[in-house]
């Protein structure tokens, strides 16, 4: 690398300087004498101490003898003389404990976490979760002219050469030469705010020895007035605990660490002609007059300086000023972003419990996620960049551990505000006039990019794509010049090259999802318009601004001249503006149109759940994984439309203002009436469950509780069969369906993946269903006494409860016979297939007896014998309003048949399905015990399957040989051959 200049002596440390020895007399006239004022012989005798040859005096040092001119002559002349360096002197000088409150003060001001950051738990800090990114050595001539095999996918292949650590980005260059200005610079997104936050907290807890003091500057701030201040007095106004030490800067050896942080904020000049000299701390100069100085090395030139930019103005800084150019390259190191994810995800309390009682699932994420990475180099490639990191974390952190009711965030808000960790009060180029706001440039050119690949299904865009969003409309040279500052600083956070074998030339959205969310940024701000519409508001504004004045004029014109056409040129200027508020109001029926069309488009209906895509966007997908050459045909954006509902909530209408994305309450108002009816119209037809959860994502998105509360009162049936009813999930059905307090007349959640915890967040749901579809659910005794405490409760409508197919077993068995013993609402209970056996079933037999209300009872395939089945059925006998009792798939013995075929309707009061045959002919429910069987098949044991149904087939065979009625022995016949069909099926395995 290219030797920077090398700067002059003024550079270099005081406590390294050699010269000749001086007295402390000769050194105090010299200091005191009329002619040392600053422009005359102080700086000859400044120049005389600096030069290589000289020497310090060992009896009386330079410190201890500009302590005596700061201080005074007769105060500092009864002090002891020192030998010591400068942290003695600064003991002696000003008192230590100014450093040490400056310690504290910066620790408590860089450890405050941003709301993102605290929903992870206090646990979550810079000390803990920190992986510090690559820093490369660079040079001027790479800045301005990148090397073009430096892509992500050599960086992630490729280890990174001439790399530096954050501590050593001081040590001497190639030259010898000590480094004193540092430029630290990189993309959004590579952490460079995060670094500086990082480095200042370790000099905090003593772990930077190499500085005495760190005084960290935002250029931000220093932005924001050029009213004069002089260096002293901008110190002490950001750091009051400072005002002791700030006199002893430029006079001692101290060694200081200034931090500029965000210089492209700041529009420096390093002309003389634009930025005279300046090295008194004293006088008052603009803010960038003074960090020009501070880079000059003409202002405090012993202290060491670390300046951070984005790459496009790192020319603002002429490079004879610079001594190393280093750049931030993100995690390009896989083992960096499986670090910082173990780090991340494993913390105590990252599942917002605090304790480590899911330990195995952090630890199963972290597993699927680094697998993930080794083998996908596209989330790997967008892992490249911290802050995406940070988006994956806390995008599963909402996923799998969001368990309060209603859940804490949404996921348009996790995107919103990952946006505004990276973008909030950024311009794109503070040299520009405009001041454009970067999101709102991104949501512009970048957002129509994302809008036309949605629209037309596509996530790979070719160059020629490219140059359509951005370069199309390009008309001046502020335009072109701000399309140059995206490109060199942005444009890699949300696009990079597609990483796949043959579309390396091609550029895909870092995180697919942020394509939809853009999209639907682009939409919702409005900026998708016809030519039309932007030449109508173009002729609007206009004829706004000059109405008055040309009213006033033709106002004029009409008393001088009798013209007949005046008035009518006069009202047509009133009335444009207004004609053209009307046509305005139409766009925010597009939006709504567009959000309701694309919420319920029949060719995604079959897809999983929105959730679940997200979910396997990032962990990957278990099993075989298509070729990387083979075309996808599975591009689905469903995203889209609920991000349009998210970003128009009024938290992230508030979060994309501090972005300088602007959505009125007025328009937002008026986009949720226009698409009230379409929507609620579409969600009552019939949906797949996969589509009818995605419904409720966007209800939950959109954060609208009166909007919700209507569309959830259409809802009557809700089928969510085989989703995976996560945590989240539940929470979000519980949070939407707690808008309104409606009856549901049928839910179903068979198949769902349900727990106790999934039971406990339902519960003020279930509570207020009729029919209740629980099958398939792994429920145990636990979920049992929940059931029990909710059919219990003095407010439930529950009539019908399907429990079939879970482990039940003897002891849920108890809870459940409590629940039927004191419940008033239940109808219609199944306990198919829930390991009952003996003892669970007379245990609800003890119980029976108590609930009078009970019309069906299925505790059928249960292992339950003679005794216990007979037993449940003397009782039932008793009952008025039992009706039908199932017990068919147990093992019941002949003599056992024979006794309940022995019980008639009308004459015992209970209807027993047992068998296919009742005496010598065919029961009415034979068709039903089929298609329970076939039903649950794929659930049941298949030879004990094939078992009972040889013995159902053996007992048709018995009862058709002994009727007579040739009209029986046709039915017999008829579901012989439907037992017959099934047992091949079975034996073959095509059931």
């Amino acid at each position: 690398m290219q030797c920077p200049r090398c700067l002059p002596q003024a550079g270099t440390s005081w406590s390294r300087i050699q010269g000749p020895k001086l007295g402390g007399r000769e050194i105090m006239r010299m200091l005191l004498s009329p002619s040392s004022a600053p422009g005359a012989r102080s700086s000859f005798m400044l120049g005389r101490m600096l030069h290589p040859a000289g020497r310090l005096c060992s009896k009386t040092s330079l410190v201890r003898s500009f302590a005596r001119y700061q201080g005074g002559f007769q105060e500092s002349a009864s002090q002891p003389s020192s030998t010591r360096p400068g942290q003695m002197a600064l003991r002696n000088v000003a008192p230590s404990d100014a450093i040490q409150k400056h310690r504290k003060s910066l620790s408590d001001w860089f450890s405050h976490q941003p709301n993102e950051e605290r929903k992870f738990g206090p646990s979550f800090s810079l000390d803990t979760i920190h992986v510090d990114p690559v820093i490369r050595e660079s040079s001027l001539e790479e800045i301005l002219k990148p090397s073009p095999d430096l892509t992500i996918l050599n960086q992630l292949q490729s280890p990174c050469s001439r790399t530096i650590s954050l501590q050593n980005l001081f040590d001497a260059d190639a030259c010898g030469q000590q480094v004193k200005n540092v430029v630290l610079y990189g993309t959004v997104g590579t952490g460079k705010s995060t670094l500086i936050k990082k480095m200042v907290v370790d000099w905090c807890h003593g772990r930077l020895p190499r500085f005495e003091l760190v005084i960290p500057f935002s250029c931000e701030d220093l932005s924001q007035s050029n009213v004069p201040v002089s260096l002293r007095r901008l110190i002490t106004k950001k750091y009051l605990h400072l005002k002791d030490v700030v006199p002893l800067l430029g006079s001692t050896n101290l060694k200081v660490l200034v931090i500029l942080n965000g210089m492209e904020r700041l529009n420096l000049d390093f002309r003389l002609s634009g930025t005279e000299l300046c090295c008194d701390p004293n006088e008052a100069v603009p803010p960038s007059a003074i960090v020009v100085n501070l880079l000059r090395k003409y202002l405090l030139p012993e202290a060491s300086i670390i300046v951070t930019t984005r790459p496009s103005a790192v020319h603002r800084i002429p490079s004879k000023y610079v001594g190393r150019y280093a750049e931030i390259c993100g995690f390009s190191n896989t083992n960096l972003q499986k670090q910082y994810f173990q780090m991340r995800l494993s913390q105590p309390g990252c599942d917002g419990s605090g304790s480590s009682s899911n330990s195995d699932e952090r630890d199963n994420l972290v597993e699927m996620l680094s697998r993930n990475l080794e083998r996908h180099n596209q989330i790997a490639a967008a892992c490249f960049l911290p802050s995406y990191c940070w988006l994956v974390c806390t995008t599963l952190h909402f996923l799998y551990f969001t368990k309060s009711v209603p859940p804490s965030q949404t996921l348009t808000g996790i995107y919103t505000s990952f946006l505004r960790l990276n973008f909030s009060g950024e311009i794109l180029d503070s040299t520009d006039p405009t001041n454009v706001s970067m999101m709102k440039y991104v949501a512009k050119t970048v957002g129509k990019l994302a809008h036309e690949g949605v629209m037309s299904r596509q996530t790979c865009f070719s160059d020629e794509d490219l140059q359509k969003c951005f370069e199309v409309e390009m008309k001046t040279e502020g335009e072109l010049n701000l399309l140059n500052v995206f490109r060199t600083d942005v444009f890699r956070f949300f696009l990079t090259p597609c990483v796949q074998p043959g579309k390396e030339h091609t550029f895909v959205f870092t995180i697919p999802a942020m394509q939809e969310y853009l999209a639907a940024l682009y939409v919702v701000l409005g900026e998708k318009k016809t030519l039309t519409q932007r030449v109508g508001k173009e002729v609007s504004e206009v004829i706004s601004k000059v109405s008055e004045d040309v009213t006033l004029v033709l106002s004029i014109v009409s008393k001088v001249l009798p013209l007949r056409i005046l008035p009518l040129l006069f009202g047509l200027l009133k009335m444009f503006p207004r004609f053209f508020n009307r046509l305005s109001g139409k766009d925010r029926d597009t939006i709504a149109h567009t959000m309701a069309v694309e919420m319920f488009k029949e060719e995604d209906y079959f897809n999983d759940d929105v959730l679940d895509q997200i979910n396997s966007s990032i962990l990957g997908v278990e099993g075989p994984l298509h070729h990387p050459d083979e075309a996808r045909d599975d591009e689905v954006f469903e995203l889209f439309p609920i991000f349009m509902g998210g970003l128009l909530s009024r938290r992230n209408r508030a979060l994309l203002e501090q972005l300088g994305c602007s959505i009125k309450n007025l328009a937002a108002f008026e986009i949720a009436n226009a698409m009230k009816k379409t929507m609620i119209r579409n969600s009552r037809k019939w949906l797949p469950p996969s589509e009818l959860m995605d419904y409720l994502v966007f209800l939950h998105e959109f954060q609208n509780e009166r909007f919700t509360a209507e569309a959830i009162r259409s809802l009557r049936a809700i089928n969510l069969s085989s989703i995976k009813m996560t945590p989240l999930k539940c929470s979000i059905l519980a949070s939407v369906m707690g808008t309104t307090s409606h009856e549901v007349e049928e839910l179903n959640l068979s198949s769902c993946h349900l727990d106790v915890s999934s039971l406990r967040t339902l519960f003020p749901v279930l509570l207020r269903c009729r029919k209740l579809h629980l099958q398939l659910n792994s429920l145990g005794p636990e979920a049992c006494r929940e059931i029990r405490d909710l059919l219990l409760h003095d407010k439930c409508v529950v009539s019908t409860l399907r429990l079939s197919d879970n482990p039940v077993t003897e002891q849920g068995a108890k809870y459940l016979a409590e629940a039927i013993a004191g419940n008033r609402s239940l109808t219609h209970l199944s306990l198919l297939h829930t390991s009952l056996g003996n003892q669970g079933l007379e245990v609800i037999t003890q119980h029976l007896a108590q609930n009078q209300h009970l019309k069906e009872l299925d505790v059928g395939y249960n292992s339950v014998t003679d005794e216990a089945a007979l037993g449940l059925v003397e009782v039932a006998k008793r009952l008025a309003t039992l009706k039908e009792v199932h017990l068919y798939f147990n093992d019941i013995s002949e003599e056992g048949k024979r006794a309940l075929h022995a019980l008639r309707r009308d004459r015992d009061g209970v209807q027993v399905l047992v068998f296919l045959t009742v005496g010598t002919d065919v029961s009415d429910y034979w068709a039903f015990i089929l298609s329970v069987v076939q039903k649950n098949l794929p659930n049941w044991d298949r030879e004990r399957v094939q078992q009972h149904l040889s013995l159902l087939l053996q007992d048709l065979e018995c009862s058709r040989r002994q009727t007579g009625n040739p009209w029986k022995k046709a039915k017999f016949l008829r579901v012989e051959n439907e037992v017959k069909k099934m047992l091949v099926k079975i034996q073959q395995g095509t059931l």
